[in-house]
């Protein structure tokens, strides 16, 4: 079984391997004419179930072959035009080329002693970051597994620096459309449920700095400690900016933690046209980004960067057979000093390979592209009569609603729009998302894909009508 280990005897054989396996992806990526195959649990779990994992097939071919029936012919495919989902881009091949180099050589970013050059390359791209973020020279930062683990370090720190060690005191503030790893966080983190206060969002789904100014002075009125704010910049449900500046002032006016989750709008870091919507991020003490949503690029390739590196202490621990603490005297840069993680992968080498192939501009060009796109969408969705669109984008994110012309109760129309995005996925054809707005069931096109056009919206918006149309007419017959 040495043959398959990787090493200087069995290059040929990788160089083989590797390059069978990257033609039929190729090859499938050429051929899909959706986005999805419609395939069910039911449908896909027999076939997986019959694969028996203690009878190789000793074979890569063979292997590839059957890999084909198990995952690449029902993969949903992110490249695809007519993928409105869920906040999953297509990538872009210089960082696929660096998923393949950093996978063969296999770095563990801990220790400088596994890393090396890997060190040092995630330590610019973060400097990097950190100047397009202008969060000043004493700012660090580090990769993460994802916005989740981005925003539970950020929460963390702000635990460890805030003015009071009784955590029953402790408060974050975030709107109530954050993500849901604030309040995961803060259980996490042992703040208890009633932790997280929850700021109502204006008409443009933005934290009202109105009610979050009250808030805080209702926490401290009351003997509690503001703890952290939560300013959002992408929304996951509506693509919406929180006030940065106004929500920094008030940080700073009650010494609270500002953490911003760009996690989705990170991409406004390299537009050419836009960095302006995130105006204020620059006074954060911690900002989450996703390259793997707005820069795209393949999974996992996020970071949480700080005002002030010297806070990321609070995620130091010393192992003497790892980075024992005399390595910090001698100025051996580990990153696992700054990281939740120990063994992490080398995900800064995507980025890096973007950024020296298509530079900075390239990626954020692509990033206008698809919000011209939503902003066109928006005006496509505002004149048809057929739909309610909740909100103009300031991202890439469009929450709707099928309405019916005729009468139809509001739960009748809530279970044909549920229905209409289940059917869309069963036939294939495209992949929408859903959500819930004050109760009422939504749809949404999270609009990722430069190659995605007005036509494919256009093509979407009658599909869905059309099944939210069949339904509505069978629930009458039926009623």
């Amino acid at each position: 079984m040495r043959s398959h280990l990787l090493n200087d005897a069995t290059a040929e054989s990788y160089r083989r391997s590797v390059t069978e396996g990257v033609e039929r992806v190729a090859d499938k990526i050429a051929t899909t004419r959706g986005p999805f195959t419609g395939v069910t649990p039911a449908e896909l779990a027999p076939v997986i179930d019959a694969v028996d994992l203690d009878r190789p097939l000793g074979d890569t071919t063979a292997a590839l072959d059957e890999l084909e029936s198990v995952y690449l012919r029902d993969a949903v495919y992110f490249h695809h035009p007519r993928y409105l989902g869920h906040l999953n881009c297509p990538v872009v091949i210089p960082a696929v080329l660096g998923e393949a180099v950093l996978s063969a050589v296999n770095s563990s970013l801990d220790t400088w002693d596994q890393s090396a050059g890997g060190t040092l390359i995630e330590r610019k791209l973060v400097d990097w970051t950190t100047g397009r973020i202008g969060l000043g020279p004493a700012a660090d930062g580090v990769f993460t597994s994802g916005g989740t683990q981005s925003n539970l370090q950020a929460l963390l720190l702000a635990r460890e620096e805030a003015k009071t060690s009784d955590l029953a005191k402790l408060r974050i503030f975030s709107s109530e459309c954050s993500h849901f790893s604030v309040q995961k966080s803060a259980t996490l983190l042992g703040l208890g449920a009633d932790a997280v206060i929850s700021i109502p969002v204006d008409g443009n789904k933005r934290m009202q700095s109105v009610v979050l100014a009250a808030e805080l002075a209702a926490c401290r009125a009351e003997g509690l400690v503001p703890m952290a704010i939560v300013a959002t910049a992408g929304t996951t449900d509506f693509g919406s900016i929180d006030p940065l500046a106004e929500v920094a002032a008030l940080a700073d006016e009650y010494g609270a933690w500002m953490h911003v989750d760009a996690a989705y709008g990170c991409g406004l870091l390299a537009s050419p046209t836009r960095r302006h919507l995130l105006d204020g991020i620059e006074r954060a003490d911690s900002v989450t980004v996703d390259f793997h949503k707005s820069f795209f690029q393949p999974v996992s390739s996020s970071a949480l960067l700080v005002r002030d590196g010297v806070t990321l202490r609070h995620a130091t621990y010393h192992a003497d057979y790892l980075n024992p603490a005399r390595t910090v005297a001698e100025r051996i840069p580990n990153q696992v000093d700054k990281s939740l993680q120990t063994t992490r992968r080398f995900d800064a080498l995507k980025l890096w390979m973007t950024l020296r192939v298509m530079g900075a501009d390239g990626v954020g060009g692509l990033f206008d592209e698809v919000c011209d796109l939503a902003a066109e969408g928006h005006a496509m969705l505002a004149a048809d009569p057929r739909y309610d669109v909740v909100v103009a984008p300031q991202l890439s994110t469009l929450v709707y609603r099928y309405v019916p012309a005729g009468d139809a109760s509001p739960e009748d129309v809530d279970r044909a729009n549920l229905h209409a995005r289940k059917a869309l996925f069963a036939s294939g054809e495209a992949v929408v998302a859903g959500t819930k707005v004050d109760g009422r069931q939504y749809l949404k096109f999270t609009l990722l894909n430069p190659e995605t056009t007005t036509a494919d919206i256009a093509a979407v918006l009658d599909l869905i009508a059309g099944h939210a149309e069949q339904y509505l007419g069978e629930n009458l017959v039926h009623a």
